[in-house]
Order: structure tokens, then C-alpha cells, then sequence
């Protein structure tokens, strides 16, 4: 056992440097204030970083924040048998939080949450399909386009087709019309997202249903999906645009607060509603961890039916931990705020 001070590191990629480097490589800076808009965790978790230091402290625990271009020479050196690496933010192509994992298995040190190859997995959601749909898992069926081509056509849909970026995001469509009836507007709309990001568009028949998203923190090491919570997202709309996103987090989400423009959305328990869907995503979030290697802390969105059909969207290895969805998880899940749940789970893994 080692003689040292248990630590937690938390490793993030702030926006601001994101956008520098986006800027650096030819991205407008509008254009690179939207791409950095997803790391916005990082900004809102900072002011946290003292309630986290006392609660690791309480627990026995040291803790350090690390910017992301700092963590090679941070984590150069750490005990191995002290030090818990926890990713705050991930990324593969614009952001590049997935080297974190990496970095830690490098320097064989403990890491929370999943290994580095699902870091890189679920970034890219036309292959991560694949594998899921390969786990027998309901995820939608997806063409895939670039620069309007298709490099993969998509399945014919009546409803109509819901188009989004690849590695930029989730579920987000990034205008209204992300919806649309015909795969030509599909084609339009590929070229749009390639000339403002420089991505490919995966191209899904649309489902109808609520979004509903899963969110697991694994206080003990032996947590099971009993302890995954699960609710209904209500943000008003069909689905969230990149205005929308921009509204919620980070600097853009604060000067909406400032301004009385902001609306957090509303979560309902999906067991309270439709409790056969929720024992569904139950399960798929089994097949998830067991399957997959989900671990210690991750989310999972769904488009959810009114007849419980369940649709899986997309999986998350770093969920934004503090938004608001993922806080109310804390509570009433594990009757802590957020600092607090963050130091027991890295206490149980480095005391335990």
C-alpha cells in the first residue's frame, strides 16, 4: 500500500483554449465559440473546485484540477497506487479530452469511467452505431454524408429523416430544420454542417417520442444499474437546436441567466409515466455495461414512445456532470450534491 496521500485528479479541456486552437486552424471564431460550447462543463464546474476540495479532504483525499494541455507532465510521476485520473471532458476530432484516459493507462494510473477506446467510440455516432446495432441494441438505422455525397445511403423512412452532425455533439440537430422530408434537403443540409464545421452528418429515420436520458454514477465500485437514473427531458421542443444548447451552459448559458432568458428544462421520472419503458432502458443499460464496458459514471439518451417502444440515441462516457439534469440525479439518487458525490465515489476507489 502506498505511503502517499490518495489523490483525485480531474482532468478538463477549458473553451477558451479550445476556441484558440479551433481559431489557429482556420475555424471562424463564431464558429469555434460554437464547436467550444460543449466543453462548457469545464467553465461551469470551476467555480466548484473548492467545495471539491473540501469534500475530498473530509474523505481523506487531496484534489487537483488539470487543464487538459498540462496533463502529460501532471500525471508524469503520480504514484500509481494513489492516484485516480477522472476525465471531465472527452473528445477525438475538435476536442481532445479522450488522450486523457490514455495518458493515465500510460502512466498506469486508476482512472473513473470507461477505458480510452469508448472515449473514442462514442465520438464518432455512425460507428458506435454499428456496434450497437452489432449488440442487438435499438439503435436507428443511419446513411451518412459528407459535403452533400452520400458515403452511406440512408433506410427509407415515412417519417421523414432527422440529420446531425457526427462527431460534433449528440443528438443536437444544429438548426430547426434538422427534420426534414426529403434525403435532398438531407444533402443540403450536409453541406451547411460541412462548410460551418467541417463534419459529416449522420442522416437517421425521425422517431417520435420524448427524449429521455439516463444518467449512472457508481458510488461503490459494485454499483449496479439499480442506482441509473432515469427521466423524461423536457426543453419545450421536438429536439435541441445549437441555440438551444448554447442557452444552457457555460458562458453563453450564464448571460441568459443574467438576462432572465433562461429555462432549465423540466425532468419527470420516466418510471412515474411509463414504467415499462423504464424498465426497458433498464436493461439496455445492462447490455450497455456488460457488453460495452460502461463503468463508474456515464449517460444515455432515448426517444421513448407513447407506446414504451424505446429508441437508444447515443451514449456518453464524460455526462455533463455539473448540468442541471445530472445534479438532480445526485439528489435524488444519492442525496449529495454534486462536490460530495464526485469525493465519495473517488474515495470508494481510492480507500475502500
Amino acid at each position: 500500500m502506498s505511503s502517499r496521500k490518495p489523490k483525485l485528479i480531474l482532468v478538463y479541456e477549458p473553451e477558451k483554449a479550445c476556441i484558440g486552437r479551433l481559431v489557429a486552424d482556420g475555424h471562424s471564431p463564431e464558429r469555434a465559440a460554437e464547436i467550444a460550447s460543449y466543453l462548457a462543463q469545464s467553465t461551469d464546474i470551476a467555480p466548484e473546485f473548492d467545495a471539491l476540495t473540501a469534500a475530498c479532504l473530509k474523505r481523506g483525499l487531496s484534489f487537483t484540477p488539470v487543464a487538459l494541455d498540462d496533463a502529460a507532465s501532471a500525471l508524469a510521476g503520480e504514484d500509481p497506487e494513489a492516484t485516480l485520473v477522472w476525465t471531465l471532458t472527452d473528445g477525438i476530432a475538435y476536442f481532445r479530452g479522450g488522450a486523457a484516459p490514455a495518458l493515465a493507462r500510460l502512466n498506469g494510473l486508476k482512472i473513473i469511467g470507461a477505458d480510452d477506446a469508448l472515449f473514442a467510440l462514442c465520438q464518432d455516432k455512425f460507428r458506435a452505431g454499428a456496434v450497437l446495432g452489432a449488440l442487438g441494441l435499438p439503435v436507428p438505422q443511419a446513411g451518412l454524408a459528407r459535403d452533400g455525397r452520400w458515403l452511406v445511403e440512408p433506410p427509407a423512412s415515412d417519417a421523414g429523416w432527422f440529420v446531425k452532425p457526427n462527431r460534433l455533439g449528440a443528438k443536437i440537430g444544429i438548426w430547426p430544420d434538422s427534420r426534414c422530408r426529403d434525403v435532398q434537403h438531407a444533402l443540403e443540409l450536409s453541406r451547411r454542417v460541412f462548410a460551418a464545421y467541417r463534419d459529416d452528418v449522420v442522416v437517421q429515420p425521425y422517431v417520435a417520442g420524448r427524449n429521455a436520458r439516463a444518467s449512472f454514477l457508481g458510488l461503490k465500485p459494485d454499483t449496479g444499474v439499480e442506482a441509473l437514473g432515469i427521466a423524461f427531458v423536457d426543453s419545450g421542443g421536438d429536439f435541441q437546436t445549437m441555440a438551444d444548447s448554447l442557452a444552457l451552459y457555460g458562458d453563453t448559458g450564464e448571460a441568459a441567466r443574467a438576462a432572465g432568458e433562461y429555462t432549465e428544462p423540466v425532468l419527470e421520472a420516466v418510471a412515474d409515466i411509463q414504467p415499462g419503458a423504464a424498465a426497458t432502458i433498464r436493461r439496455i443499460a445492462e447490455r450497455l455495461v456488460t457488453g460495452l464496458g460502461l463503468r463508474d459514471v456515464f449517460s444515455i439518451d432515448f426517444r421513448v414512445e407513447a407506446d414504451d417502444h424505446v429508441h437508444l440515441i447515443e451514449f456518453e462516457v464524460c455526462p455533463g456532470l455539473p448540468c442541471f439534469d445530472f445534479r438532480a440525479y445526485c439528489r435524488t439518487q444519492w442525496d449529495m450534491g454534486l462536490a460530495d458525490a464526485m469525493a465519495e465515489t473517488a474515495a470508494s476507489r481510492l480507500t475502500g
